[in-house]
Formats: structure tokens, C-alpha cells, sequence
């Protein structure tokens, strides 16, 4: 599914269109070049799930969660990892009771969940402020959840 947006504010609104039909146990890949607005995504996705506290890149953290939402939100960002991502017992995270959402995720190679949502942000080069979101998914899980954000879009054209 490919979805063109003009600003940010519409890839926040995406993103909380997104969050709003999270469940437990849904995970997010994230990936697109720097400056893409995968946490600006991430931002709208926290909003849809009722997380009102400001959202932080988890850059130098790996991970941050926050609690405070219908679900809990699993903010990662795997770019900087030296250390196995086995290390990191992140299907703690894809297992669990709450949304996980893994910036540069396809850097995590053989430790990728088996079912997951990819939304790769892409750049327009004519247009700075344009992206095109294209989302994928990969399992019976995932497959759910693109359902459940079709529907929602669908619901509010």
C-alpha cells in the first residue's frame, strides 16, 4: 500500500491513524534515509495510541517506553547497535504486551521478528516537505493490522 503525504502534519496524521488501531504485539519497521521522518511518524503513532508526553529519538538510548497510552509504545532505534541485537532480547518487545516501533529495523537482519509492518518513508526529491509512505507486510499479524489501518483511512476520507 503506497500513501503520498504533502508535510509532516499529514505524516502525523498517518502515523496517529495508525496508532489508533495498534494491538498488543503489532511491530512497526520503520525505515527510510535520515531526515525521512521516521520519528515524526513515531510521534503520530504514540498520539494514536493516547500517549500525550513528549516522544524523543531513542538514538543513543536504543530503546524508550513509554507507559502512559491504551497500550505501551517500544520506541527503538537499532541504527547505532555495535552489540548483537541478540543482546538486546528484543522479542521481549515484539512479544509483548504493547506496540513496538523499530527505526532502521532492517539493520537487525536474522533478529527480525517473524511478523512484522514495514513503512518505509520515502523522499521526493522535487519536494523536501513530500514523502511517500509504503506500507508492507510481512505475516498473518501484520497482515491484521494493514487491514485495520485500510479500514481507518477509508473511515475517514
Amino acid at each position: 500500500m503506497k500513501i503520498s503525504i504533502n508535510n509532516p502534519n499529514e505524516t502525523e496524521r498517518l502515523a496517529e491513524h495508525i496508532g489508533s488501531v495498534a494491538e498488543a504485539g503489532d511491530t512497526i519497521i520503520l525505515s527510510g534515509d535520515l531526515g525521512a521522518g521516521k520519528t515524526t511518524l513515531t510521534k503520530g503513532i504514540a498520539l494514536g495510541l493516547g500517549i500525550t508526553q513528549m516522544i524523543k529519538s531513542p538514538t543513543y538510548t536504543i530503546i524508550r517506553e513509554y507507559q502512559t497510552g491504551r497500550l505501551p509504545l517500544y520506541h527503538m532505534d537499532v541504527y547505532r547497535i555495535e552489540a548483537s541485537a541478540e543482546d538486546l532480547a528484543l522479542d521481549e518487545y515484539f512479544e509483548g504486551d504493547g506496540l513496538s516501533v523499530v527505526e532502521w529495523g532492517q539493520l537487525l537482519g536474522e533478529f527480525l521478528p517473524a511478523d512484522y509492518l514495514e513503512i518505509t518513508l520515502e523522499k521526493d526529491p522535487a519536494d523536501l516537505e513530500k514523502r511517500e509512505a509504503v506500507l508492507q507486510a510481512s505475516g498473518p499479524k501484520a497482515e491484521a493490522f494493514l487491514k485495520r489501518i485500510q479500514q481507518r483511512l477509508e473511515e475517514v476520507k
